[in-house]
């Protein structure tokens, strides 16, 4: 009850300020009875689609357009609250002033509303409904081929130059263009590398979501050294309630079945060798691992048989994995794969000037390469997108790292 109290009292606070400022610029009564009506009928329907949600089901197609909807109307309006807001700071300063310091017109204790603070408000607030809106029906699926080269003092000479590309998060389950995902798939095979590494939530939650996008994603070309995968936090089914824990286990056992679909091998806390010319790499796989979410990682029978010195390729869905276990850990894992932040699906990027996403405040690794003592991990932005049907600034990543032996100095 009371969590809906202090909802209402958001709202109503939202509410009351955009219209202030539709109210300084507009004077026709019939435009701000619309906008009264078109807010009020939107209101009701997020209630109402929230309210419908079953979580037997999950995430749907109706879940997706009522958090873009909700996105979409009100970060603008809070946006222009915030800035009124701020602007009723200074009025009741300067009103407070005007009471005790200069003025014996009580009329005049409290400044009007200006009116340019409000277009000032309202400009802003048009930045993010429109990169929402584009978000939407373009940012998701604007696919980036991100290279990275990463130099190794102990990677065996015969992996010299040796190519990785990545993909992670591709929730299935959310799409609904197949002529946008065969352009990614396309762009996937033509980067020609080595090895194709997938890191994880190939589902929102259940396996079927997966079965009208298989054929396409088997198209992704086998290449030398194979297509490995591992789980991430999404393809355990946690976020659902689920009739019995027999289908749970089934869902479970059909989802990992799914990579085997898409012939991908599938790493369950295992790793396998890749070999060239008598020397080799390994490539470990884990369970998901996450600090905030299920720790199914096992890196100890993961790595066991695995010495300090072999040169390993850890796939981990999530960073925190790196940050807590991985990064300091005594098997030295030269280069950690991960995803499951997809950038918040939201941030600001010009490489060389600005990197900035709301989930750093939540994760030290959430996009793009990071290093600590030689040991190297790189988070994906992500395939697919999940929640927020869109993404802004933050687009949609296929990694190609290539290895490279790092000289030695005499």
């Amino acid at each position: 009850m009371i969590r809906w109290l202090i909802f209402l009292v958001f709202v109503i606070v939202i509410e009351v300020y955009s219209f202030q400022a539709f109210r300084t610029l507009i004077r026709t009564k019939w435009l701000l009875i619309a906008y009264e009506f078109i807010s009020i009928a939107i209101l009701i329907y997020l209630i109402w689609s929230f309210s419908q949600f079953d979580r037997s089901v999950g995430q749907n197609k109706q879940s997706l357009f009522t958090i873009g909807l909700m996105l979409i109307v009100y970060v603008p309006k809070i946006i222009l609250t915030l800035i009124l807001f701020g602007e009723d700071i200074f009025r009741l300063i300067r009103g407070t002033i005007n009471y005790f310091v200069e003025n014996d017109n009580p009329s005049s204790y409290f400044p009007s509303r200006r009116k340019f603070v409000s277009q000032i408000a309202l400009g802003m607030a048009a930045i993010p409904f429109a990169s929402l809106i584009y978000g939407i029906f373009e940012g998701k699926y604007n696919f980036k081929v991100i290279k990275q080269t990463i130099f190794f003092s102990d990677l065996p000479e015969e992996f010299d130059g040796f190519k990785i590309t990545q993909i992670s998060d591709i929730h299935s389950g959310s799409f609904d263009n197949p002529e946008k995902i065969e352009y990614a798939i396309d762009l996937i095979n033509d980067q020609e590398s080595d090895v194709i590494l997938f890191t994880g939530d190939i589902v929102n939650t259940h396996a079927t979501e997966m079965h009208p996008w298989v054929e396409t994603f088997k198209k992704i070309r086998n290449p030398q050294f194979g297509k490995y995968s591992v789980l991430g936090n999404h393809d355990y089914g946690e976020y659902v309630s689920w009739p019995s824990k027999k289908n749970k286990d089934e869902n479970f056992q059909a989802v990992k079945k799914l990579h085997e679909d898409i012939d991908f091998k599938l790493l369950l806390n295992e790793h396998i060798f890749l070999e060239k010319n008598n020397q080799k790499i390994a490539v470990v796989g884990v369970e998901n691992w996450g600090k905030n979410f299920k720790q199914a990682g096992d890196l100890i029978k993961a790595s066991k048989g695995l010495t300090e010195n072999d040169f390993k390729i850890l796939l981990s869905h999530d960073p925190s994995h790196w940050e807590y276990q991985v990064k300091d850990h005594e098997k030295h894992f030269q280069l950690t794969l991960s995803g499951h932040t997809h950038g918040m699906q939201f941030g600001i990027e010009i490489p060389g000037f600005i990197k900035w996403s709301p989930v750093q405040y939540v994760y030290k690794q959430w996009a793009g390469l990071y290093e600590n003592l030689g040991r190297y991990i790189y988070v994906n932005r992500g395939f697919g997108f999940h929640a927020y049907p869109g993404r802004v600034g933050i687009w949609p990543e296929i990694t190609v790292i290539e290895l490279k032996k790092r000289s030695s100095v005499a």
